[in-house]
């Protein structure tokens, strides 16, 4: 009985050595490609969920969409600079080697990436009150956070399958 345990799992390990060599061995510019057409893919169910949730009309989408899709690309922007900001002072080594002086300018730098994020939600929403009704807008911010929720649901689950 031990060996088909023992067998067992060396199959699972040499299936999960295989399927990690293969993931490796991709090109870099494959990986890449699979990336961007998950972002691709993941874009595409954003824009049905929300049009459906906020059930927008023709003209409504078609002015709604290039104002939503030039927020959220400046959104993303912003974020990927802050994101990367914070990797570079994330390790705790040299975090323990900042001067008082970078240690300011660094929550200067928080602070300024959070206001510019905050500025550009007020243009957002500025901009598109003159598209979609109040109700809408409100909708709008139920159905990110519902899309995201669903995103993250979905990922924990193939997380868990793996």
């Amino acid at each position: 009985m031990k060996t088909i345990v023992n067998k067992s799992q060396f199959v699972i390990l040499l299936m999960t050595l295989a399927c990690t060599l293969s993931t490796i061995a991709q090109p870099p510019g494959r990986m890449r490609e699979r990336i961007k057409e998950k972002k691709e893919q993941v874009k595409s169910q954003k824009i049905a969920f929300i049009t459906q949730e906020l059930n927008l009309s023709p003209d409504e989408a078609a002015k709604f969409w290039p104002i939503y899709n030039a927020y959220d690309e400046k959104q993303a922007e912003i974020r990927k600079q802050k994101v990367n900001a914070f990797m570079d002072r994330n390790d705790s080594d040299a975090l323990d080697r900042l001067t008082e002086k970078e240690a300011q300018n660094a929550l200067s730098q928080m602070e300024n990436t959070e206001d510019e994020l905050h500025k550009l939600r007020k243009k957002f929403l500025a901009d598109i009150k003159n598209v979609l009704p109040s109700v809408k807008i409100l909708k709008l911010k139920r159905a990110e956070e519902a899309f995201n929720r669903k995103l993250i649901e979905r990922l924990r689950e193939r997380r868990g399958r793996k």
